[in-house]
């Protein structure tokens, strides 16, 4: 079982900035599957889907949502198994909770953002 561990997330005036990591944590076996894997981030707010925010594929390739392009910059260190989420122009509509997830059945248990104005 792949064990992911988001952190980073606060609360943060309109316009501020926030970085979320994901962590891959446990065996060998689980840290080599999320090194060897497209992880995402996604957000979800009470009463809507979850929403996708941005993924990277382990040769560094990346895909943002329309909604965040320009603000946001994932990227990821192989060797700490972590996976980053760097915020910018944070706007009171980016609240939500954030969850990492690798090989669609592994999520992490998220971590709030809340950006007043």
């Amino acid at each position: 079982q792949v064990q992911l561990v988001e952190s980073g997330g606060g609360l943060v005036q309109a316009g501020g900035s926030l970085r979320l990591s994901c962590a891959a944590s446990g065996s060998f076996i689980s840290r080599n599957i999320f090194s060897q894997n497209t992880v995402n981030w996604h957000r979800q707010t009470p009463g809507k889907q979850r929403e996708f925010v941005a993924s990277i594929t382990t040769h560094g390739m990346t895909n943002h949502a329309d909604s965040v392009k320009g603000r946001f910059t994932i990227s990821r260190d192989n060797a700490k198994n972590t996976v980053y989420l760097q915020m910018n122009s944070l706007k009171p509509e980016d609240t939500a909770v954030y969850y990492c997830n690798v090989v669609a059945a592994y999520w992490g248990q998220g971590t709030q953002v809340t950006v007043s104005s």
